[in-house]
């Protein structure tokens, strides 16, 4: 797959002049439910009306989803005020449903993107249709992953793409259900500046108060629009009732949001940025110089327990290390996981380079 200005096509379709806005409840649960969302978000910035169908859920026992009768209740929200619809699928059945029941777009899950099996067959099922596709990162971190499952949609002959960002699964504490890990989906732009990239800032929270940093943090990296999960009664909602927010707040939150521009052709804006780009690069410069001396001490550190015969990896050592810098970082303002990523890569390319020491 090759970028083109035509993996837009289907975004520029809906001529806004606004992010685009996919909002609805979790799950449907009941036709009154969908219906009544529905009509309190057709006169906010909503395009889209979301709404889960079938829920895999984590473990079994949970509420997973009213099944196939939710797709009529979705198609008469359509009907009635004007809204396209979505809904997630995860296997040829789920795809043969939607369409029979004029679902506008289909968004594949974080558990179905981490199996080419299952994309492969959601694919063909798809094949010849013009329906738009969204894909949501796996659940792990990895973009290859995640652009295969877009590759294989469009080796069918989908050509309506896009993408949805909902963070990803970690074992370590974080204030996130499911870490953003920016980095990957600004990867995945530079690859694809064209396809739409959406975020998905309910699912990363896991909590309504961080829903509006989420979303600007995405306006601000130029992400197209937002898929926010809402329900009139959030705390009564049968799933995920913490991360939704109600149609009112939603409204207010698309207001708040501030959309950048992508450039500008001020003079005095483009000298100051080259001057603080030229810093950046050259203290850019000075900390890959002070890496490459921290990595030749791990080196002479290798050579040393090489001479003993001692283990490489010193438990208690990197937890002194990692306790003290994250207390150093914080008082320096920043968070706890961003010290541990930056100090886990270092301490990765430590224990491999003392490996090599060890092997010589």
């Amino acid at each position: 797959m090759e970028n083109s200005p035509k993996l837009r096509g289907w975004l520029n379709r809906f001529n806004l002049n606004h992010p685009l806005v996919i909002a609805g409840p979790c799950s449907a649960e009941t036709e009154e439910q969908v219906l009544k969302i529905a009509h309190q978000l057709k006169d906010t910035d909503t395009s889209v009306l979301r709404a889960g169908i079938w829920k895999p859920r984590t473990r079994p026992g949970n509420f997973e989803g009213v099944g196939a009768l939710g797709l009529k209740w979705l198609q008469k929200a359509k009907e009635e005020t004007g809204l396209m619809t979505t809904t997630e699928v995860a296997n040829p059945i789920h795809v043969d449903l939607a369409l029979k029941h004029d679902v506008d777009i289909l968004w594949i899950g974080a558990r179905t993107t981490v199996s080419p099996f299952m994309i492969q067959e959601i694919a063909e099922a798809l094949k010849g249709t013009s329906k738009t596709v969204l894909i949501k990162n796996p659940v792990n971190p990895d973009l290859a992953l995640w652009l295969g499952a877009v590759e294989r949609f469009y080796k069918q002959g989908i050509e309506n793409l896009g993408v949805i960002h909902r963070g990803f699964s970690t074992y370590n504490k974080s204030v996130y259900r499911n870490i953003p890990e920016w980095q990957i989906p600004i990867d995945l732009q530079n690859e694809f500046p064209d396809l739409p990239l959406i975020l998905d800032p309910s699912h990363i929270a896991g909590k309504r108060d961080l829903i509006f940093e989420l979303c600007q943090t995405a306006l601000d990296l130029n992400y197209d629009g937002i898929m926010v999960e809402t329900h009139y009664d959030p705390d009564k909602a049968w799933s995920d009732a913490k991360q939704q927010i109600t149609p009112k707040t939603l409204e207010e939150l698309t207001q708040d949001l501030k959309v950048r521009k992508r450039v500008s052709s001020n003079e005095d804006f483009n000298y100051q940025l080259k001057k603080l780009r030229t810093k950046i690069d050259k203290m850019d410069e000075q900390l890959v110089d002070v890496l490459g001396e921290r990595m030749q001490v791990a080196d002479a550190i290798g050579k040393v327990k090489k001479e003993h015969n001692v283990a490489i990896l010193q438990p208690e050592r990197w937890q002194e290390v990692l306790r003290r810098m994250i207390k150093i970082g914080s008082e320096n303002g920043f968070e706890e996981e961003f010290i541990m990523q930056i100090y886990k890569a270092i301490h990765q390319e430590s224990i491999a380079r003392q490996q090599k020491v060890l092997n010589r």
